[in-house]
């Protein structure tokens, strides 16, 4: 009786997938239903909240950053230098938490954004400390714990969204999602600056101060953040909460995102000749016709709503990826050529990185051509430079770029899902965000492998380096034709509906 009244008791929550859009809309609660608590809070305690939640976003980008410039110097602790292991050390990260993010919405969604919230800064905290602590092991470990890092913020992002989502009306909301985003180049910054610092005394303090300043904010969080709704549907049975995370679909989407990354990262390492490599590649791509079949086809409560990616998203989410997969790609190899060619040090790199401390926040509070300027700038730079021609202006370039292009996703998808979901709204942005950072960095991999002749000379290394980047100018070509695409295409619906209002023609005799 409890399931066949389900869809009627509380019609919020959204039934079967369907691939009409009408499925999303009809679950859609009406704004007078919706109550958002953050609206009414003083001044100063929205500022506190706002600026807890953010700093999901700032962690974030800390973590990735403070191994940046030090990457060769914890390799040669491990006595590591083939770049291909090197870049797992970063990659690694970026995977699992572009992996794991939609289930880390879906948790959120299901049993509470804050509680999850608060998992993973205290996840994060803890696989932190392991990854100092493995100066002690090998580098088997210190990846393994970059891996696991990438668990908390796969928590911690949508989530944290989806607070800021589910607290405030739409006004105040996109604001806040503008401040989550200028959080990154904070974040960026500050990564860059304390890699550098520590690794002049002793590396592993890179993670345990990380490890120790996350904890403070999970202490904090769990004071400033409330508690947020969850589903008001009571779930009677184990077998209905299983069905609510659609853990089939959830398992195939992970196994599919993790052996097609796998695949093309470890390639640099290994080539393609090791059949293994292509055995993961033709596995992810079952694992994916699986998920998508699960999705569309079984799942009574999907973790991919099929029904809100019309063509639009699908336009934007495509451009999101193709940018931000340059952008690792862009900051993974300027570093390599200044430290590696050029002769910079890591703590002159992160004074050279200082503007994207003004861009960051000025683009972020006010598209993907900024990506292309700025890869062609990078992959022309010829290494004896001087900062202020190519770098200073390309640093600038791209960090408008990244911080433009990832709160305009999120307020596109935000709007079109109900409230209650804003954790796997916010999900999927990141999910595309931070996994085409890992697979951009895997695909100019294997590039660079290829074409460096063994990289033995400084200008082999350069070649292999300036292939990966205009391979990156692709990627961003290829955005900016999407984009471009999807501005005539909305012109064209745009004239199309002001000629059907000029005629004064109904929808409903509309053929």
């Amino acid at each position: 009786m409890a399931s066949s009244t389900e869809g009627k008791s509380n019609p919020k929550l959204p039934s079967k997938a369907s691939s009409s859009s009408q499925d999303l809309e009809a679950v859609q609660p009406s704004k007078e239903d919706y109550v958002y608590p953050a609206d009414g809070y003083s001044m100063p305690r929205q500022i506190l909240f706002i600026a807890t939640v953010c700093m999901s976003m700032y962690i974030n980008q800390l973590g990735l950053c403070n191994t940046l410039t030090t990457l060769q110097i914890i390799g040669d602790s491990f006595g590591i230098s083939n770049l291909g292991q090197l870049s797992w050390f970063m990659a690694g990260c970026s995977l699992t938490i572009g992996t794991f993010i939609l289930l880390g919405g879906r948790l959120g969604d299901e049993y509470g954004n804050k509680k999850m919230f608060l998992l993973g800064m205290s996840w994060l905290s803890l696989w932190s400390l392991v990854a100092g602590l493995s100066v002690y092991s090998n580098h088997v470990l210190f990846i393994f714990a970059r891996v696991f890092q990438g668990l908390g913020p796969a928590l911690t992002l949508p989530n944290a969204l989806a607070i800021l989502g589910k607290s405030f009306s739409e006004g105040r909301r996109n604001m806040a999602f503008a401040w989550f985003a200028a959080a990154a180049p904070f974040g960026a910054m500050t990564g860059l600056i304390s890699g550098a610092l520590f690794s002049m005394v002793w590396w592993p303090w890179i993670f345990w101060s990380q490890a120790v300043g996350v904890a403070f904010v999970a202490a904090f969080a769990a004071w400033i953040i409330p508690d947020m709704p969850v589903q008001e549907e009571q779930i009677r049975s184990l077998r209905q909460k299983l069905d609510r995370l659609d853990l089939p679909g959830g398992a195939a989407g992970v196994m599919a995102l993790v052996l097609f990354n796998f695949a093309w990262n470890q390639a640099v390492v290994v080539t393609w000749r090791d059949p293994y490599v292509y055995v993961c590649l033709i596995l992810s791509l079952v694992f994916g016709a699986l998920f998508f079949y699960i999705e569309i086809y079984r799942a009574r409560h999907p973790i991919l709503p099929i029904a809100a990616f019309t063509s639009d998203i699908l336009f934007v989410f495509a451009c999101t990826a193709a940018g931000w997969a340059t952008f690792g790609i862009w900051l993974f190899y300027v570093v390599r050529i200044a430290l590696n060619i050029g002769g910079q040090t890591p703590i002159q790199l992160a004074a050279w990185f200082t503007p994207i401390l003004i861009t960051g926040v000025v683009s972020a509070l006010l598209d993907s051509s900024r990506f292309l300027v700025t890869s062609i700038l990078m992959a022309l730079r010829p290494p004896d430079s001087i900062y202020w021609t190519y770098f200073f202006f390309g640093t600038i370039i791209a960090t408008i770029g990244m911080d433009t292009s990832l709160p305009a996703a999120i307020m596109i998808f935000a709007s079109v899902v109900p409230p209650q979901y804003q954790g796997m709204g916010a999900s999927i942005v990141m999910t595309i965000v931070n996994y085409s950072i890992s697979l951009g960095l895997g695909f100019a991999g294997t590039i660079e492998v290829n074409i460096n002749h063994g990289g033995h000379t400084e200008a082999d290394l350069l070649y292999g380096y300036r292939g990966a980047l205009w391979f990156s100018v692709g990627l961003t070509g290829l955005g900016t034709v999407l984009s471009l695409i999807f501005l005539v295409q909305n012109h064209r619906k745009q004239k199309s509906n002001d000629n059907k209002a000029e005629e004064n023609l109904p929808e409903d005799h509309q053929s």
